[in-house]
């Protein structure tokens, strides 16, 4: 014990910790308690008071007639158990009561004196429990109200009662301590609950032995646990429930089993106590005979508090003070310091140890403790004592701020510790990415490698990593560790990670191409996406068919069903893929063309065509759209060698000896014609490709057939001509006239007017040419005489024989027709005279009717008959009810005027008439027509307008 260091952890509390019992206690003190906020005094006259928190007289009142022996202040619920002498009934019969006091319950008013309600009395020595002197006292509120009373007699025994008191149905045992050598000096010193489990035990100390009685027997059987045992007033319980007592040589701690711990405090203990974790001793001094009050700390080995104090009658605990009465009821109270205030103190005297230990014992916040341990880590850094230091920084990780620590350790001589920091750092999932960075690091440079393989590939389970992936990643890449980082990426599924470290750092592109092939499909898109022009550049052949797995997976399965284009929609498109073959085309055109091969009806079929459109059309191989845009271009690439190269007609000219180059762009133009017709089905409307971009890309490379085509197969065919016209192909030109130019076939006769204009200006000699074109003209009659001789007159090079038979042929037609013209209009000048003689005569002279019969039953005529001026007679009853007009007349004059009325509708008709001008080789007849027929003769007021009659128009 002497080697324990003595601290002041306590100090005196409520005026210096000397006060006086209050005056209202006059008589000696018999017995004390406390509970719920009040001190509780028997004295021997048999009054009981209450003391507050400031030891001031509460109340008081009589509770026995004679003296209060025991007292006890229930924690449940507000009760007072005391046990006093009380007037004798008969002589027979002990004074000894037990009474139960609610202290809530206080007398009515209007009485003389205030005191609580007393609900039970019971008294303590009957027949069957003869009278002895009373030695302990203990109850145990098990489930209010029931109640369990040990009362511990000089005899060694214990009388227990048990039940309401209140409604006194309780039940009595008594309890015989067995095994007592001295029967003289057997008396009960102490008693003590324990309740383990369900189980309830009861300690019971003699001065020669202690005791166990387990309640739930019947009857409850004892268990010796020790032949020794203490006087009065040594016997407490700890709040572990452990049995204490103290003798002179030492105090002794109990268990169920027997007995546990011993403290060699010597001196003899005149009272034990338990306050928060301290053992408290008044110990007597037989060399001085003094009294010293001792508090120990067992946990720590040390004595927080020690106090010289005079003669003490009772030890009490409340309202976390320790009060001590003395025999001249004088108090002293006692509290203890907080925590900043001990570990200060601790401090002072450099004693870290203690004050780790003090904190871990009283069960501190974590904070209060780590700062501890920081102070003495620091402590010890500042001896130097690094590796001690770092041991208790550890132990503040998840408190302390770790750059605190890290900032102390970077010098490259404590590198060790600050690995060692580091990775407890992460053990315990509080490392940054910074953190990771530093500790990889660290084992770079000291090249551990045993280290930086169990803090990489240590945790074989799924969870989360306790470090950064990305950081360890680049760190354990920057140091060349590419293992390391392939490990760590793999294992977190870091597959960017994983390629980026296989291709650009260690050039390993097969295992790359393999393992992108046994990732998701979804996971492969994007790899691919990111990591492909790598791969196309090394490894092209592998990339593609990776590509092509991934755009076409199971389509040959797909299209045994009905949702094939569904499905197709729901796979990666060739065209998500385009920008990995910036620099490499002839890859991607055949790509292109094995997934074109392959599916015939994708979603991305027009777009796929138009690139495969540029790729086959361009001279250089390269894409004419792409290459003008600056994204993802790196234009510090060495440039491909130029090959000088000339176009003419439409053919490519290579000025080198490098046929194959001519040969691979010769066979790349085949695909591409072949591409614009395959593409472009005759039952299709519009092709599967973008006609406009065709034709920009047949113009930017000189591609006439492709050109051609598209002209062609879109009905431009004036646009056909004039590509032959710019090549001055003119045998291809009269050809391609000659196929697009006839009516009859659905082309356009006009593009022999332009073929004729072409000449006329073309400024050298095309006199074969022209008569040819002559012919087809006067054939079709396209062109009259004179627009011909107006068109041709501008080439100078052109002379009169060119067209001297087309002129005379022409001359005799028109000849020819005005003859036959002139004799029409003869015999229409002659047949209107004699109309008109006829009108004059109908109209001036009589007519005579000769027949003799009926027109229409040839019969004899007789009367009634009806004359027509058309000099048809019938019988009256021949024509029926229509006696207006001639039978034999009447449908002709009918049909003239229904053909009357349907050309005065036509006229209204302004889109027939304009349809009929256009489409006629000879647009001046349809007009002419239409006055011949006296169709616009009148004045009509159609939405076009008003129409004047032929008189008034000049005609």
């Amino acid at each position: 014990m002497y080697q324990w260091r003595k601290f002041e952890f306590f100090e005196e509390k409520l005026g210096g910790g000397k006060c006086k019992i209050p005056e209202e206690i006059s008589e000696k003190i018999e017995c004390c308690s406390s509970g719920r906020g009040k001190l509780v005094i028997g004295c021997d006259d048999g009054t009981v008071s209450l003391l507050d928190r400031g030891l001031n007289f509460n109340f008081g009142f009589q509770a026995h007639s004679s003296s209060v022996l025991f007292l006890q202040q229930l924690k449940q619920r507000n009760f007072m158990v005391s046990i006093g002498e009380d007037e004798q009934i008969s002589p027979q019969q002990s004074g000894m009561c037990l009474k139960v006091f609610d202290l809530d319950k206080m007398q009515p008013e209007g009485s003389s004196t205030t005191s609580p309600d007393c609900i039970g009395i019971l008294r303590i020595f009957t027949n069957q429990f003869p009278q002895a002197k009373i030695t302990s006292f203990l109850v145990l509120e098990e489930a209010p109200p029931i109640l369990l009373i040990a009362i511990g007699l000089d005899n060694g025994c214990i009388y227990c009662i048990k039940g309401d008191i209140a409604r006194e149905r309780i039940t009595r045992f008594k309890l015989q301590v067995d095994g007592v050598s001295d029967k003289g000096n057997s008396s009960i010193t102490g008693l003590g609950f324990r309740l383990d489990g369900q189980a309830l035990l009861l300690f019971a100390v003699t001065p020669n032995s202690v005791s166990l009685f387990s309640m739930q027997d019947q009857p409850p059987r004892q268990q010796i646990l020790d032949q020794i045992g203490c006087n009065v007033n040594s016997v407490t319980m700890s709040a572990r429930s452990e049995l204490i007592i103290g003798r002179p040589e030492a105090v002794y701690f109990y268990e169920v089993d027997g007995r546990g711990p011993c403290w060699a405090f010597e001196g003899e203990k005149k009272f034990i106590g338990w306050f928060r974790g301290y053992l408290l001793c008044i110990i007597a001094d037989q060399r001085n005979g003094k009294n010293t009050f001792n508090i120990y700390d067992l946990k720590n080995r040390l004595i927080a508090h020690s106090l010289v104090v005079k003669e003490v009658s009772h030890m009490l605990c409340e309202w976390g003070y320790i009060i001590l009465i003395m025999t001249d009821k004088s108090a002293l109270c006692i509290g203890e310091k907080d925590m900043e205030s001990k570990l200060d103190m601790l401090f002072k005297k450099n004693l870290y140890t203690v004050a780790i230990n003090l904190v871990q014992t009283q069960q501190a916040d974590a904070a209060a403790t780590a700062e501890v341990l920081r102070k003495y880590g620091d402590h010890l850094y500042s001896k130097q004592d690094y590796d001690e230091a770092m041991a208790q920084y550890i132990h503040t990780i998840g408190h302390l701020e770790p750059s605190y620590v890290i900032q102390k350790f970077l010098d490259a001589q404590r590198i060790y510790n600050l690995t060692n920091y580091l990775e407890n750092l992460h053990e315990k999932g509080l490392a940054s990415k910074d953190h990771t960075t530093l500790l990889l690091n660290c084992y770079t440079k000291l090249k551990d490698v045993e280290k930086l393989n169990v803090f990489i590939k240590s945790e074989d389970g799924v969870g989360e990593h306790k470090f950064d992936v990305e950081t360890a990643i680049r760190v354990c890449r920057a140091a060349n560790y590419h293992e390391h980082a392939m490990y760590v990426a793999k294992k977190a599924g870091r597959h960017e990670w994983y390629l980026k470290i296989l291709l650009e750092d260690l050039g390993r592109y097969d295992e790359a191409l393999q393992y992108i092939s046994s990732l998701e499909p979804s996971q492969v898109g994007v790899t691919v996406k990111e990591y492909g022009k790598i791969l196309i550049e090394h490894k092209p052949a592998e990339t593609i068919d990776i590509l092509m797995r991934l755009c076409t997976e199971d389509v040959d399965l797909a299209k045994n069903g009905t949702s094939n284009g569904a499905y197709l929609s729901m796979l990666p498109s060739p065209v998500d893929f385009l920008n990995i073959f910036i620099h490499h085309p002839q890859s991607l055109m055949d790509f292109l063309e094995k997934y074109a091969d392959k599916v015939k009806d994708s979603p991305a079929q027009v777009d796929i065509h138009n690139t495969l459109l540029e790729l086959y059309l361009s001279i250089d191989l390269n894409f004419p759209s792409v290459s003008q845009a600056n994204d993802g271009i790196d234009f510090n690439r060495p440039a491909a060698p130029v090959i000088s190269r000339a176009v003419s007609n439409g053919k490519l000219i290579v000025n080198g000896n490098n046929s194959y180059i001519e040969k691979d762009t010769l066979e790349r133009r085949e695909k591409g014609l072949h591409l614009l017709k395959s593409a472009w089905p005759s039952y299709l409307e519009h092709p599967l490709y973008d006609v406009d971009l065709g034709i920009i890309l047949c113009e930017m490379n000189a591609f006439k057939e492709g050109l051609l085509y598209l002209y062609e197969k879109m009905k431009l065919y004036k646009e056909v001509i004039a590509c032959y016209m710019q090549a001055h192909d003119h045998e291809g030109l009269i050809a391609c006239c000659k196929r697009l130019g006839a009516y009859g076939k659905g082309g356009d006769p006009t593009l022999w007017a332009d073929l004729l204009k072409y000449f006329g200006e073309l400024g050298e000699d095309c006199s074969k040419e022209v008569k040819e074109v002559l012919t087809y003209i006067e054939r079709d009659d396209i062109l009259p005489p004179i627009i011909i001789l107006q068109t041709l007159s501008r080439n100078p090079c052109l002379t009169l024989s060119v067209i001297k038979d087309y002129i005379a042929r022409k001359l005799e037609q028109e000849s020819k027709l005005i003859e036959e013209d002139r004799r029409a209009i003869e015999k229409y000048q002659e047949d209107t005279s004699t109309m008109r003689k006829e009108i004059q005569d109908l109209r001036t002279n009589a007519r005579i009717f000769q027949l003799s019969k009926c027109t229409a039953c040839t019969f004899t005529l007789d009367l009634p008959a009806v004359h027509f001026m058309c000099m048809h007679s019938f019988h009256q009853r021949c024509l029926g009810d229509n006696e207006k007009e001639c039978p034999e007349c009447a449908p002709e004059y009918r049909s003239v005027m229904e053909m009357k009325r349907n050309l005065e509708q036509n006229s209204k008709d302004q889109d027939r008439f304009f349809q009929q001008v256009k489409s006629s080789k000879d647009g001046f007849s349809v007009i002419a027509e239409y006055f011949g027929k006296g169709v616009i003769s009148k004045t009509s007021n159609g939405p076009m307008g008003t129409v004047r009659s032929a008189s008034s128009s000049g005609f």
